[in-house]
C-alpha cells in the first residue's frame, strides 16, 4: 500500500506512517509538498479547506508526473474561534482513487488572547519561535507543488 502526504515536514510524514500502520501491512509512504491555496495561517473554514486543497494539488501533481498511490493525505493546522475562543487545531483529510474522502480534527488547544492577532497576521510557527525560539523541524518545508490552473 502506497500512499502519499502532502507535505515535506518528516514529523507529519512519521506520524501519518504510524497512523496508517494501524490498519495496513508493508505501508510506504511519501511527501511531497503541495499548495493549500489558502493564506500562510488558515483562519476558521480556510483550514479545513487547505487540506482539502492540498489533497486536490497533490492527486494533480502525482497524476502529471506519473506517481502511483493508494492514499492522498493532507494535514493542514489553523487558528479557529470556536466554542468562545481561539483554539489551534489540526485537520487531516484522506482519499482514495476513487475520491472517496473523510476526514478527522485533532486536539486543539486554546491561544492567549495576547497571541492570537500576531498569529492571524504572521504565523504560529513565527509566533512560536519568538516565545520558544526557533523550531528547525517545524521550518522543513522542502519544495511545494502549486497548481497554476485553478
Amino acid at each position: 500500500m502506497k500512499a502519499i502526504i502532502a507535505s515535506k515536514n518528516q514529523g507529519k510524514i512519521e506520524g501519518a506512517r504510524k497512523a496508517l500502520e494501524n490498519f495496513f501491512d508493508n505501508i510506504e509512504i511519501e511527501g511531497i509538498g503541495a499548495s493549500s491555496e489558502v493564506g500562510e495561517q488558515p483562519v476558521n473554514d480556510n483550514v479545513y479547506k487547505g487540506a482539502k486543497n492540498r489533497i486536490k494539488n497533490l492527486k494533480l501533481y502525482c497524476k502529471e508526473n506519473n506517481i502511483q498511490a493508494d492514499l492522498y493525505l493532507a494535514v493542514e493546522s489553523g487558528i479557529s474561534n470556536l466554542l468562545g475562543g481561539w483554539l489551534i487545531t489540526n485537520i487531516a483529510v484522506i482519499e482514495d482513487n476513487s475520491g472517496t474522502q473523510s476526514f478527522g480534527i485533532g486536539p486543539a488547544f486554546p491561544v492567549p488572547e495576547r497571541y492570537v492577532e500576531d498569529i492571524i497576521n504572521t504565523n504560529l510557527s513565527e509566533v512560536t519561535d519568538k516565545i520558544f525560539g526557533e523550531d528547525k523541524e517545524r521550518r522543513n518545508k522542502g519544495r511545494t507543488y502549486t497548481n497554476n490552473n485553478t
